[in-house]
């Protein structure tokens, strides 16, 4: 199963949106649930940060990245921030 972040990060910080990463992130969201796919996965993630007052709120200095993992792994993955 598959666990979707919504990472928001600083241009400044992060000029090219690949280097976005869950370490270099000034916002990042896990959303709740699981996704049996890479699509579904990255459409929920899209749509949730859509519906969140983070996502109306974002600035022309912030990029957006959405990324799935493995949800067995997610957990290692936010404890190194």
């Amino acid at each position: 199963m598959l666990t979707a972040l919504v990472l928001i990060c600083s241009v400044a910080a992060s000029p090219d949106v690949q280097d976005c990463t869950p370490n270099n992130a000034t916002t990042v969201m896990r959303l709740p649930g699981e996704f049996g796919n890479p699509a579904a996965c990255f459409m929920r993630g899209q749509a949730y940060l859509a519906g969140s007052s983070i996502g109306r709120e974002l600035d022309a200095g912030e990029r957006v990245k959405i990324m799935c993992f493995r949800t067995e792994i997610i957990a290692a993955l936010l404890q190194r921030r």
